[in-house]
């Protein structure tokens, strides 16, 4: 069994999705509403849903992760977000049993990174 969807809140759905098709390959496959809910999928067949909510807080440390195949895609993926000005704040780097980043998008904490052997 494996986690195929999931259902964030956040407070512009049209930058979100626009976020995550230009950075994370995803595709938006509806739109309901005036931009309230969208509905987009990635090519793992993993459905991501954006709501609107005013105030769409997380609890401290709660994030969404993509683990990637290695560090030079970590790196690739961090020089593409600072291209497109998204505000991150430090360098990839060991975390763990990984090497990776942090960074804030709208009101989402997201990591990226790949696991260390």
């Amino acid at each position: 069994m494996t986690i195929n969807h999931l259902n964030l809140i956040v407070t512009d759905v049209t930058r979100n999705v626009n976020f995550f098709e230009t950075y994370f390959n995803f595709k938006c496959e509806a739109v309901k509403g005036d931009n309230v809910l969208a509905v987009l999928k990635n090519t793992g067949d993993f459905t991501l849903v954006l709501m609107k909510g005013e105030e769409a807080s997380y609890p401290k440390d709660f994030h969404i992760g993509f683990m990637v195949d290695s560090e030079e895609e970590v790196e690739a993926i961090h020089k593409k977000l600072l291209d497109g000005q998204i505000n991150i704040t430090r360098a990839p780097g060991k975390i763990r049993n990984s090497f990776g980043f942090y960074f804030y998008f709208d009101n989402l904490f997201i990591e990226v990174g790949h696991y260390l052997n």
